[in-house]
C-alpha cells in the first residue's frame, strides 16, 4: 500500500510539473501581438492569462496531493531530503505567485515564476527520490515547522526575485554597454545553466544512463556512487566499477567534503557547459544581448508596478524566513544537539540570508534604494539561497549532511 501511494505521489508531481510547463507557456502568450490594436491585445491577455492562472492552480492541486501521498505513503512529512525540499520550495513558489498574482493581476509574472518552479522540480529530479527513514535527529515535530516555514518564505523570495529580474529587463539601457548589462546577462546566462542542465538530465534519464564508482565518502567510509550523467570528473582516488562507460577526465578536489561531493562537482561542471552552449548559441541566433531580445516583451508594463511586486513579495516573506530560519531553527537545535546555535554552515548561510534580507528592508525603508538598486538586491538574494541550497551542500559536510544527498 506505502509503495503504491508513492507510486501515485510521483505521478501526481509529473502531472504538476506538465501543468506549470504548460502554464508558462500560455503565460508568455499574453504578451504576443504587439502589432495588434489595443482592444486586441487586451483580449489575448485576458484569455491566455485566465488559462494560464487556471493551470497553474490545477497544478498546485496535484503538487500538493504529490505532498500528502507521499507523507502518508512513507508516514513522515516529505521534508528531509534535497529532492523533498526543492520539491516543496517549488510549491511554495507557486503558491507565492498565486497570492501575488491575485494582488496585481500581472499575467506576464507567471511565465518568469512559473518557469523558475518548473526548473527547481527538473532540479529537484537530480538528487535521490527514495523515501528513507527518518535519522534521530530529524523525529521531531519541528521538522515540518522549521522547513515548511523556510520553504514559502524562500518561495515568496523566488517571486520577489522573478519580479526583480523583470524590472531590471525592462529599465537596463540596452544601447549602450555598462556594468547593468554585463551582470543582467551573467544571472540570464546563470539561468540557462540551470535550464539547460534540468534538460540534460531528463536527456539521460530517458536513456537509463548510470556510472557507478566506490570511492571513500566524507566520513572515511567506503561508498559506492552513482552518477546519472556522463562522469566529466570522478571522485577523488576512485575505482570506477562500470568499465563500459566513460572515463573521467580528472578527478574531484579532496577538499569538497559535502555528501555526495563527486556526483554534485559533476552536476556542477556539465551545468556550466551546457549553460555556456546555450547562451552563446542564443547570442549569436539573436545577434544582441539576451537581455534586449526579451525587453520589448516587457515594455508595457509599468516598472514602478515591477518594483512593487517584489518589494511586496520580500516584505511578506521576511517574517515567515525569519520564524523558520531563525526561531524555529534555533529551537530544534537546542533539542536536538544542546546548543541554540553552533556555527554549522547551514546555519551560518541561513543567518547570512536573514541578514542580507533585513538590509535590503532597511536600505529601501531608510534609504530610499527603490527601483533599480532594489531589484539588484532582490536578484542577489535569491542568489544566495540557490548558493546555499547548492554549493554549500558540495563543498562543506556538517550536521545538516544528511539532508543534502
Amino acid at each position: 500500500m506505502e509503495d503504491r501511494l508513492i507510486s501515485f505521489s510521483s505521478t501526481a508531481l509529473l502531472i504538476a510539473f506538465l501543468l506549470y510547463l504548460v502554464s508558462t507557456l500560455f503565460f508568455a502568450f499574453t504578451v504576443t501581438g504587439r502589432t495588434k490594436s489595443a482592444e486586441e491585445k487586451q483580449y489575448i491577455k485576458q484569455k491566455w492569462g485566465r488559462l494560464g492562472f487556471g493551470l497553474t492552480v490545477i497544478g498546485f492541486g496535484f503538487h500538493a496531493a504529490y505532498y500528502v501521498l507521499r507523507w502518508i505513503g512513507q508516514g513522515h512529512a516529505p521534508l528531509s531530503s534535497m529532492f523533498e525540499f526543492m520539491s516543496f520550495l517549488a510549491m511554495m513558489t507557486v503558491l507565492g505567485f498565486i497570492v501575488i498574482y491575485r494582488m496585481y493581476r500581472t499575467t506576464i509574472l507567471g511565465a518568469f515564476v512559473l518557469l523558475l518552479a518548473v526548473t527547481l522540480l527538473g532540479w529537484a529530479s537530480v538528487f535521490d527520490t527514495t523515501p528513507k527513514p527518518l535519522v534521530p535527529a530529524l523525529q521531531s515535530h519541528w521538522l515540518k515547522l522549521h522547513v515548511a516555514t523556510v520553504g514559502l518564505g524562500e518561495g515568496l523570495f523566488a517571486v520577489g526575485f522573478a519580479a526583480g529580474l523583470m524590472y531590471l529587463i525592462r529599465t537596463v539601457d540596452q544601447h549602450k554597454s555598462s556594468w547593468h548589462t554585463v551582470m543582467l546577462e551573467w544571472v540570464l546566462a546563470a539561468i540557462l545553466m540551470v535550464i539547460g542542465f534540468v534538460g540534460l538530465v531528463f536527456t539521460f534519464s530517458f536513456l537509463d544512463y548510470e556510472a557507478h564508482f566506490k570511492y571513500i565518502n566524507e566520513r572515511g567510509q567506503e561508498q559506492v556512487l552513482t552518477y546519472t550523467l556522463p562522469p566529466l570528473a570522478g571522485p577523488y582516488e576512485g575505482e570506477q566499477l562500470s568499465q563500459e562507460r566513460m572515463k573521467p577526465l580528472f578527478e574531484t578536489p579532496s577538499w569538497m567534503q559535502g555528501r555526495d561531493a563527486p556526483r554534485k562537482f559533476n552536476t556542477l561542471i556539465w551545468s556550466v557547459l551546457i549553460g555556456g552552449v546555450l547562451y552563446i548559441l542564443l547570442r549569436l541566433l539573436a545577434g544582441k544581448r539576451l537581455g534586449a531580445v526579451i525587453q520589448p516583451w516587457l515594455a508595457d508594463l509599468k516598472p514602478s508596478m515591477l518594483d512593487e511586486i517584489s518589494y511586496r513579495a520580500i516584505i511578506i516573506a521576511f517574517p515567515i524566513f525569519t520564524l523558520g530560519g531563525l526561531v524555529f531553527a534555533m529551537i530544534w537545535a537546542e533539542e536536538a544537539w544542546g546548543r541554540f546555535w553552533g556555527w554549522d554552515p547551514k546555519e551560518v548561510w541561513a543567518l547570512i540570508t536573514w541578514l542580507f534580507y533585513a538590509s535590503y528592508i532597511h536600505l529601501r525603508l531608510t534609504k530610499g534604494w527603490e527601483g533599480m538598486k532594489s531589484a539588484w538586491l532582490a536578484v542577489l538574494g535569491f542568489v544566495i539561497i540557490m548558493f546555499n541550497l547548492v554549493f554549500v551542500n558540495l563543498v562543506i559536510a556538517g550536521l545538516h549532511s544528511y539532508v543534502s544527498g
